[in-house]
Parts: C-alpha cells; sequence; structure tokens
C-alpha cells in the first residue's frame, strides 16, 4: 500500500470545507475561528411550505440546519451584490438538504432574488466583528418593527394611477455546478472523484484546476434545477459536510 498518498487523502478529507488562509512566518495565530461560509439555492417560505416553524413575510430570520439559534449572518445575492444582516430563528426544522436555507418573502425581496433561482451566500458572523457593531442597531430596530407592525397597517397604492416602468430583464441560461471542495494535490482530487463514479450512479464529475495548489471537484454543469436537485441528494450518502452549488463554473 502506497502509504504517502493515504496519508495525502486523510489530511484532504480533514480539510473539506476550510477555508485556504496564507500565514505569515513572523506572525502565527494560536486561535482560528472556523468561518461557515456556503452558496446555494434558498427555500423562500411561503403558505405551500409545509411542516416548517412559519416565518414572518416581513422578518429577518432564517432557518438553518446547522447553525446556532441566534447566530448572525450576512447574506448575499451574487447576481447583483446586495446583501444584509439576518439571524437564525431555528436549526432543527426538517427540510430537503439541497436549500442551505429558508428565509422570509422580506430577505428574498430586499435582495432581489430570482424566485425561480434563488441563488444567495451566507456567512455566519461573530456578534463582536466590527461589521456586526455597526449593523446590529439597525438590525434590531428593523426587527421589532416587523414583528409589531399590524397587517392592516400596511397600505397598498393604486399602481394604475400612476406610469409603471417596465424593467428590462435579460433570462440567463441555467447554469450551475456543484462544488464538493478544494484540494492540495490534483492526485487527492482525482481520488475524490473516483470515490464519487465508485459510490454513486453520478458520472459528470470534473476538477477544475485554479491554481498550482488548488484543484476544485465540481459535478455538473447542470442545465436544469430538477437535475441539479437530483444529483445534490445522490450525494448525501458520502455524508459532506458543506457542499455548494455555484453558478457558471
Amino acid at each position: 500500500m502506497n502509504y504517502k498518498i493515504l496519508l495525502i487523502f486523510l489530511l484532504s478529507t480533514f480539510l473539506i470545507g476550510c477555508e485556504q488562509v496564507a500565514i505569515k512566518p513572523d506572525k502565527i495565530e494560536t486561535k482560528i475561528e472556523k468561518k461557515y461560509s456556503n452558496s446555494g439555492f434558498a427555500l423562500i417560505f411561503d403558505e405551500n411550505v409545509k411542516k416548517i416553524k412559519k416565518l414572518d413575510d416581513r422578518s429577518l430570520m432564517i432557518h438553518h440546519k446547522s447553525l446556532k439559534r441566534k447566530s448572525a449572518v450576512k447574506i448575499t445575492n451574487p447576481k447583483n451584490g446586495k446583501s444584509l444582516i439576518a439571524e437564525v430563528k431555528s436549526n432543527n426544522q426538517k427540510f430537503s438538504d439541497f436549500y442551505n436555507s429558508v428565509i422570509s418573502r422580506r430577505i428574498a425581496e430586499d435582495l432581489d432574488l430570482d424566485f425561480n433561482e434563488p441563488l444567495l451566500e451566507i456567512v455566519l458572523i461573530s456578534r463582536n466583528s466590527t461589521f456586526i457593531a455597526k449593523k446590529s442597531k439597525t438590525f434590531d430596530e428593523e426587527k421589532n418593527v416587523a414583528e409589531k407592525a399590524p397587517i392592516d397597517g400596511i397600505q397598498i397604492n393604486d399602481l394604475s394611477k400612476t406610469k409603471k416602468k417596465e424593467k428590462k430583464t435579460t433570462k440567463e441560461k441555467f447554469s450551475y455546478s456543484i462544488k464538493i471542495a478544494d484540494f492540495y494535490y490534483k492526485s487527492t482530487a482525482k481520488m475524490m472523484v473516483s470515490r464519487i463514479k465508485d459510490e454513486t450512479s453520478i458520472k459528470n464529475s470534473k476538477i477544475k484546476k485554479l491554481s498550482q495548489t488548488k484543484f476544485r471537484v465540481l459535478i455538473g454543469p447542470f442545465n436544469d434545477i430538477k437535475s441539479l436537485k437530483e444529483s445534490f441528494e445522490k450525494l448525501k450518502s458520502l455524508n459532506f459536510e458543506n457542499l455548494e452549488v455555484l453558478k457558471n463554473v
């Protein structure tokens, strides 16, 4: 048995999902905080979503499967760069692993998400970070207003009285891939591709070279959301921690 290859594989498996960090020789951090981040499709809560704790349409709350309750997260629409701060309401709701979160309608509208392809990025933020310190007051105020505002206090303007400007949008081609992980060695990435082929029925895996020391294993691309979701579900048997959905890779 080639123990060198085995050692490399075990080390790479340990590092799956972790961000690569550059450490200066003269300054080594003894305390490293693992920062959760994920890119994927969200499930937008509405009356058709069953068996999931309700999210108020106007709230800045989300459901997530692994982040702790009351965790602060930055949510970004990668298509337009818009972002906001939200809070995890619950982490024990049951929904498909294909979705990286369940979000309120307000979050989707504030970020101008495509309701047919609600791709978003979620990053966990420490409560004592500078970013949260600047945004927390506004977040708390908006959350209180959303929770206390009476429904009959909302007014709807008659749009027929004003000339509505039509927004011209260009329909983008559906093209997404599933990111498995990034590896330091190409040989380790090849071993992962072999494992996927051997243990699942998925055959469209590939390796993308990002640099001399970074090789990304991808599944896809997919041209429709149904086949994307089916392949994502098949990968559950391999127990990956943080699969991501990426657009046009």
